[in-house]
C-alpha cells in the first residue's frame, strides 16, 4: 500500500469515528473496517461494525461537535500502522491527544486500533 492510500484509510477512519449522521458514519465503518475488528481505547472497548458504531455514537453524546485529525504521519510496516491524533472542539483547540496502533487486515480494511492517551499538561 502506498503512503497516500494509508493516510487516506486513517483520515477515513479519524472522520468517521466522529460523523454525527449515523447513516453515513455506519457506511463508513462497513467500508474501513474488518467485519470483526476491534477498537480498545482506555475507558472503553468495541468489536464488529456495530459495536464500534455505538461507542463512536457515545463519543459524540460526550463531546459534541468535536473531530479527529491526525497530528503525524502514519508510519507503517507489514500490516502495522502507527499514528499520532488530535481531538479538537469546534473552535480547533486540542481537548485529547494520543497516538494509535493499528494492525491491518489481508484486505487492507482496519483489524485493531488500539488507541493511548498522552498524559494531560500540568
Amino acid at each position: 500500500m502506498t503512503t497516500t492510500h494509508l493516510d487516506s484509510l486513517v483520515d477515513a477512519h479519524l472522520g468517521a469515528y466522529c460523523e454525527p449522521d449515523a447513516a453515513r458514519r455506519q457506511a463508513a465503518i462497513a467500508r474501513l473496517w474488518h467485519p470483526e475488528g476491534r477498537l480498545v481505547d482506555p475507558p472503553m472497548a468495541a468489536a464488529g461494525h456495530a459495536g464500534i458504531d455505538a461507542q463512536a455514537a457515545q463519543l459524540l453524546q460526550h463531546f459534541p461537535g468535536h473531530r479527529f485529525a491526525r497530528t503525524t504521519g502514519v508510519e507503517a510496516h507489514h500490516e502495522f500502522l502507527r499514528y499520532g491524533w488530535a481531538l479538537r472542539d469546534a473552535a480547533g483547540a486540542d481537548v485529547l491527544r494520543g497516538t494509535d496502533f493499528v494492525r491491518l487486515d489481508v484486505d487492507g480494511r482496519l483489524l485493531n486500533v488500539v488507541g493511548f492517551f498522552e498524559p494531560a499538561a500540568a
